[in-house]
């Protein structure tokens, strides 16, 4: 039989935990689904976060979940959830791989992003401790080093450009020919950021995750010490398309900006799902933001009529 929920939330990262704190708090049942797969897996510490500068994403993790111990009405299950249906009642049915199905009668999507990691041998053993996609979480441990910046087009040249705030030393690595504007590329040579189209055939570096040069087809070197790419990311699942969710024309789930709602009437979105800014801080407030929402909804909904 379904185990019955106020709330279903998929997805355990920061947004998820955050709104399970809150929902808790409210007394609500809730059911945290988490496959276990955060973004930041690679990563060593977790920044831009008050109070928890620093921490290891694993720590911080599991740090959430200790104190949500203490709510008898906020359940893990550590699963992959591989349908959500909506029936005639606005009541949603969640089913896992493993097996649980449960009913709720709201959800909240925090289920995140996954970036387009470069495919250029030698990222793996890096990835997460000096190649990175994120500026404002480790631009600064990057400050005043010599950065490559990994990218094509005018996107790739304006992370080059907005790597100029932590370091004079940065060259821009498009990996092959590519097209830059006229405008951009002016702003290019104004701060002496050279470009290098050679083909990038490695990565190498130490055994604690350092990069130390960038290796070219043409059996030239670039020592660097850190890489910033900008290839993108994409949402880690599709259960907010089998669900109906509207998404903008950045690929984020369109949700109210004050209650978090998605187009889809009871499913609520949060953390990097909804693509607005990436930054764990961000989440937790979304998540919290979306908690008081759904809270709002479900009392609304008891009220007597």
């Amino acid at each position: 039989m379904a185990q019955a929920y106020d709330v279903v939330i998929v997805g355990g990262g920061a947004a998820g935990l955050s709104a399970a704190l809150v929902l808790g708090r409210c007394r609500r049942t809730v059911v945290v689904c988490d496959d276990g797969h955060p973004r930041n897996a690679a990563s060593l510490a977790a920044h831009c976060l008050l109070g928890n500068e620093g921490i290891a994403p694993s720590k911080l993790l599991a740090k959430g979940r200790q104190q949500l111990s203490e709510y008898e009405g906020v359940v893990f299950h550590d699963d992959h959830v591989h349908s959500i249906t909506k029936g005639n009642q606005n009541e949603f049915t969640v089913l896992c791989e493993k097996g649980l199905t449960a009913t709720a009668r709201k959800v909240l999507l925090t289920t995140g992003l996954k970036d387009e990691v470069p495919k250029i041998d030698g990222i793996e053993g890096l990835y997460g401790r000096s190649v990175h996609q994120c500026p404002y979480c480790d631009g600064f441990e990057n400050r005043d080093k010599p950065i490559g910046v990994y990218g094509k087009g005018d996107k790739g040249a304006e992370l080059a450009l907005m790597m100029r705030q932590w370091s004079a030393d940065i060259i821009l690595c498009t990996d092959g020919p590519t097209t830059v504007s006229q405008e951009i590329q002016a702003r290019l040579k104004q701060h002496g950021i050279q470009v290098c189209r050679d083909q990038i055939v490695k990565l190498e570096g130490d055994d604690k995750g350092c990069l130390q040069r960038i290796c070219f087809a043409d059996g030239s070197v670039l020592e660097r010490t850190a890489l910033f790419f900008s290839t993108g990311c994409v949402q880690r699942s599709d259960l907010w398309e089998r669900l109906g969710c509207k998404r903008d024309e950045k690929g984020g789930i369109i949700s109210d900006p004050i209650t978090e709602e998605s187009s889809v009437p009871g499913v609520y979105v949060a953390g990097d799902a909804s693509r607005d800014v990436l930054l764990i801080a961000v989440a937790i407030a979304e998540g919290a933001k979306a908690a008081v929402a759904i809270n709002r909804a479900l009392s609304e909904e008891e009220r007597p009529a």
